[in-house]
């Protein structure tokens, strides 16, 4: 019967006798953890960045953005020739039944003052239905109402980047504050949404009644005109659907001919931030992987390093095998050998492995997300790497001739 205790006894021993080249043994497996779970936190931190990215835009969300102009030949690109209006927005409403909710937006650039506080920021006019399609919140104050926008009443929502630079540590709600030297009234403020996914500040913006923004602030070159129209499908399902839907009522009311280019460009930026998503979980994996053959050469160090032991000592083997140590008490004294490196190894690394993504995260603000499953998984398999290297030269030891092993020089 296998002594365990006495094995586990020989192993630690012989372990402790070569700790310089059980140190160097163990420093491939320790690289190997530490490396696997360091680039899968900064793989998961991407991840983790971009959905909450998809997550402050909205969800189900398109855009449609106005046609091209062209001068001389050279077309100026989407966005520069004014084809949309009210009438479109009110039409995809009523007459697209994969679309939920619609916002035309008419918007610009102003300085805004309050007291002897000015800050220049983002004027979105739109309608009610925007805080619904972006999932946008209110941290205090009340939304602009329908009736705001068809009185065109000069009323605000101020984000928190605004509200931080005019008022600081004062209740906006009620304030006066002057866009373009009209005065308009806080009635609420928009809950914190961070930057975007092209690293704008979502906050650093006011929005305001459309209608407001096209008579009032802006101004329109003909009634109605909108820049761009948001649109929330229904469903993650309907977004194929709604953009079909879209295009084809647009090109109805803009009479566009069959072999006629569009004036309008829907735009699906869910599935565009969602096949980022992806690229940034391949590009998990793949770092995972490259990071994973430093365990392998770790696991071959172990091996080479094992080999070595059963050859300087085979005499040791040899009087252990002929004083009634079995086949397998030699093979488990190797194997115990082989996993205890790689098993302090791992732990190391994973103590390394954390500690690198955080630091990574501090230095370069680059979001990491340390998953215990990726500490698990990588703990686990330099587990399976000291069994798997360390069987083979467990089998030649419990193989070698006692008489001839307590021969060997």
């Amino acid at each position: 019967m296998i002594n365990i205790p006495s094995t586990f006894k020989i192993s630690f021993r012989a372990l402790r006798v070569n700790k310089m080249r059980s140190g160097l043994t163990m420093l491939g497996i320790i690289i190997g953890v530490g490396a696997v779970i360091a680039m899968v936190a900064v793989g998961a931190g991407a991840s983790r960045q971009i959905a909450e990215q998809i997550s402050s835009m909205g969800s189900n969300l398109l855009i449609i953005l106005p046609g091209a102009t062209t001068s001389g030949g050279v077309r100026m690109g989407a966005g520069t020739q004014p084809t949309l209006t009210m009438a479109d927005a009110e039409a995809i409403l009523r007459e697209c039944p994969a679309v939920e909710a619609v916002a035309p937006t008419h918007s610009g650039t102003a300085q805004v003052v309050f007291s002897h506080m000015n800050w220049s920021t983002g004027i979105l006019g739109t309608t009610p239905s925007m805080l619904d399609i972006r999932d946008w919140q209110l941290s205090a104050g009340r939304p602009f109402t329908s009736q705001d926008v068809r009185s065109a009443n000069k009323v605000a929502l101020l984000g928190q980047t605004v509200v931080d630079n005019l008022f600081g540590d004062q209740d906006p709600v009620g304030q006066a504050i002057r866009i373009k030297n009209l005065p308009f009234t806080v009635v609420g403020v928009l809950a914190p949404k961070g930057q975007d996914a092209r690293g704008q500040d979502q906050d650093d913006t006011i929005m305001i009644p459309i209608t407001t923004a096209q008579k009032k602030l802006f101004g329109a070159q003909f009634p109605g005109m909108v820049r761009i129209i948001s649109v929330k499908a229904k469903s993650a399902e309907d977004l194929a659907a709604a953009e079909e839907q879209i295009t084809a009522l647009l090109k109805q009311r803009h009479r566009i001919g069959p072999k006629q280019d569009n004036d309008f460009t829907v735009r699906n930026l869910t599935q565009l931030m969602q096949a980022r998503e992806a690229s940034t979980r391949v590009m998990t994996l793949l770092l995972g992987a490259i990071a994973s053959v430093s365990l392998l050469v770790g696991g071959i160090g172990i091996m080479n390093i094992m080999l070595v032991s059963v050859t300087e000592r085979t005499r040791e083997i040899g009087i252990r095998m002929a004083i009634g140590a079995k086949t397998w008490d030699i093979r488990l004294q190797f194997i115990i050998e082989a996993l205890t490196l790689s098993l302090i190894g791992g732990v190391v690394g994973i103590i390394a492995g954390v500690s690198t993504a955080m630091v990574l995260s501090s230095i370069s603000s680059w979001p990491t997300v340390v998953s215990p499953l990726s500490i698990l998984l990588a703990f686990g398999f330099s587990g399976f790497i000291g069994i798997f290297f360390g069987f083979y030269p467990a089998y030649k030891a419990s193989l070698l001739n006692p008489i001839d092993a307590l021969r060997y020089e």
